[in-house]
């Protein structure tokens, strides 16, 4: 994706489109661990450019994951029924490696972590 500079207007005419690729991407689970890859911080990147064209740079927990190619599909199918998007394009990148920091407050919750 090409770096595009949105105007205000842009922004505030794409950002429903955020939450609702969000909530997509809320909807697929790791199948290891029992939270959505969202919060797991595996979305490493998600941009949106002013035609409904959503561009993800994601990772996995683990390079050699056996359902990745499962996964990934997931992705694409739940964001291209997301209402409006034109298309979904994914990046699958290892750099930087996946931790637990990347987790979000309600992942580490929900696998019985402290959030301190």
């Amino acid at each position: 994706m090409a770096d595009t500079v949105l105007t205000p207007e842009a922004v505030k005419e794409l950002a429903p489109f955020y939450d609702a690729v969000i909530l997509s991407l809320k909807q697929v689970y790791d199948p290891e661990i029992p939270v959505n890859i969202y919060d797991l911080g595996l979305i490493y990147e998600l941009n949106i450019n002013p035609e409904h064209q959503v561009f993800i740079k994601m990772t996995f927990t683990a390079p050699n994951c056996p359902m990745a190619d499962e996964v990934i599909a997931e992705v694409q199918h739940n964001v291209e029924q997301t209402p409006g998007v034109k298309d979904c394009h994914i990046e699958l990148t290892f750099d930087p490696v996946w931790d637990q920091s990347m987790l979000s407050d309600e992942a580490r919750i929900a696998l019985g972590m402290d959030i301190d």
